[in-house]
């Protein structure tokens, strides 16, 4: 198995993005190809002392920057490395392609590159979260910030089957992230879609809120990618601001830090429940191949398990049973 790792995408890129493909090349038995700017990134491997033979470097000379026009710069920069990588996949020299660089254009580069799976109109970004109950799985968080009513079906059909042979969930259930749980609430978007997910074969238990989220009221929460932006955003902010609330009023005082001392692992627990690096990437369901997307600001723990992700999906044909579920219910 080639997994096709981007060098240069993500805030920390290629010095991070290499230490961790090493980390993942090392623990996964995998084969890896880095895709950027090879002389850089082959004196990064060498720096982190990797002879195994298990990693190779493409070469490309172009870099798609985070705040770059998505559209524009797939079509100009063909010799970037998300545009370059995406086209070792199509070709079929690797298995999977991972970036934790600009989002957009990790999409817009998939769609052309790889195409949609038939049946599929658009594609989706799902990501797993903590909740109070275990995890669950957000979809779209900002892949499409204008859906069509089918296309959410879609990701939910899709997200159904992802929770089912990724996640090892037994009968998924699927909510409609709205602002009420009324089912006459909402636009008429929402409703529209809300009568669509009744006659769905999925185990729908109707709309959630936002208090929702984390709560573990079901197992996937349904959105369009403009409002799952925002709810990311919003709660990954929240998570970072409460660990700063904690730290500063904790230690505040000479008890407070003793008892900070005592709590150690609990704190620790408490990190990593809340850490995005250790669920490693978000799928982008939809897509003719795999392709998984990093968060901007990945460390090489994210990196490392984005890779592991990608092994994942293709050990378990993860595609196949997406157009299983697909087909039936496309008119």
């Amino acid at each position: 198995m080639k997994i096709i790792v981007d060098a240069m995408g993500g805030d920390y890129a290629p010095e991070v993005v290499v230490n961790g493909a090493v980390a993942a090349a090392k623990e996964y038995g995998i084969e890896i190809i880095l895709v950027g700017n090879e002389p850089v990134v082959a004196s990064l491997l060498k720096k982190a002392k990797y002879d195994a033979g298990g990693i190779s470097v493409c070469h490309a000379e172009e870099v798609i920057g985070m705040s770059e026009p998505a559209a524009a710069s797939v079509r100009k920069k063909r010799n970037s490395s998300i545009v370059v990588g995406m086209e070792l996949v199509k070709e079929g020299k690797g298995d999977a392609f991972f970036s934790a660089g600009n989002t957009g254009a990790v999409v817009c580069a998939a769609t052309l590159s790889l195409r949609m799976l038939p049946g599929v109109e658009r594609p989706g970004i799902a990501i797993v979260t903590p909740t109070l109950k275990g995890i669950s799985l957000i979809i779209d968080v900002g892949a499409n910030i204008d859906p069509k009513p089918m296309q959410l079906l879609q990701y939910a059909i899709m997200a159904d089957a992802y929770c089912r042979y990724i996640l090892n969930m037994h009968d998924p259930t699927v909510g409609l992230l709205n602002i009420g749980e009324e089912d006459t609430k909402g636009t008429d978007f929402v409703k529209e879609v809300h009568e669509l997910f009744e006659s769905g074969s999925f185990n729908f238990i109707g709309n959630v809120e936002g208090k929702d989220l984390f709560s573990g009221k079901c197992d996937i929460i349904v959105c369009d990618g403009f409002v799952g932006n925002v709810a990311l955003k919003v709660s990954e902010s929240l998570a970072e601001a409460m660990q700063e609330f904690l730290k500063r009023h904790i230690l505040s005082n000479p008890l407070g830090k003793i008892g900070a001392l005592l709590l150690r692992q609990s704190f620790s627990r408490f990190k990593k429940d809340i850490d995005y690096s250790e669920y490693g990437g978000a799928p982008l369901l939809g897509i003719d191949g795999v392709v998984i997307i990093g968060h901007g600001r990945s460390n090489a723990k994210a990196i490392k398990n984005a890779v592991r992700v990608a092994k994942e999906e293709v050990e378990r044909k993860f595609n196949e049973k997406i157009l299983e579920a697909i087909r039936p219910k496309v008119v």
